[in-house]
């Protein structure tokens, strides 16, 4: 009596990574993910390597977690991967204040967020 194996959250010639608490807003971290919708596995690795984002870096883990997952775990060809989707969510906000003057305070949100990259293998058209 073993559980249940949950269904697959995307296609069979997909695969999928996330990186969560990331330290910067979604609004940041979509720019760079903007940067590598759509493209190549091999080309979206080297515009984040050269990137001066500082979040590129993190991104770039997630997306390798999500080459070794296609490959590893299903057994997909990672030389045809594209980057099919790259989304950005919100997570944790902390939040701290700063002493002002006059006995205020000045609030102070430090956000987090999470990324989800989904790769997707590709038949080339010869």
């Amino acid at each position: 009596m073993g559980q249940i194996k949950n269904p697959r959250r995307v296609g069979e010639d997909q695969a999928m990574a996330k990186g969560r608490m990331i330290k910067t807003s979604p609004q940041k971290l979509n720019l760079v993910a903007e940067m590598i919708r759509g493209k190549k596995v091999e080309r979206a690795l080297n515009e984040l390597e050269f990137s001066r984002k500082r979040v590129a870096h993190e991104v770039k883990r997630v997306l390798e977690s999500a080459i070794a997952n296609a490959e590893n775990n299903h057994d997909l060809d990672i030389d045809s991967l594209i980057v099919d989707r790259a989304f950005v969510g919100k997570n944790l906000v902390m939040k701290r204040w700063k002493a002002r003057a006059r006995g205020r305070v000045g609030r102070i949100k430090k956000p987090f967020s999470e990324i989800t990259i989904v790769v997707r293998e590709v038949e080339e058209v010869a």
